[in-house]
């Protein structure tokens, strides 16, 4: 990426077609962690399925919270799909 603008520069976006899915999914997880922590809880990517289903793992004050399928759909998955649009859906599990 440009480090002016951030546009896909020819040098950029060399590093970016290198990263699997899995690998793109994380980046995005890692930069959402920070302010779940900030409340109290946390995320922890599960894994990836073949037809691009992502598996969080939602912790700490997350976990059970009434707010967590919110934070789920509108704050993690909708950040994933911007970033990474092959994202079909985000799913919760234990």
């Amino acid at each position: 990426m440009c480090d002016e603008c951030g546009c896909s520069s020819a040098t950029g976006s060399e590093t970016n077609t290198e990263k699997t899915f899995e690998e793109k999914v994380q980046d995005v997880i890692e930069s959402i962690r920070p302010a779940l922590q900030g409340h109290g809880g946390d995320v922890e990517l599960a894994g990836t399925d073949d037809d691009y289903t992502v598996k969080v793992r939602l912790q700490g004050a997350c976990q059970g919270c009434p707010g967590a399928t919110m934070t789920m759909k509108m704050g993690i998955e909708r950040m994933l799909k911007e970033i990474v649009p092959e994202v079909k859906e985000v799913i919760a599990v234990d």
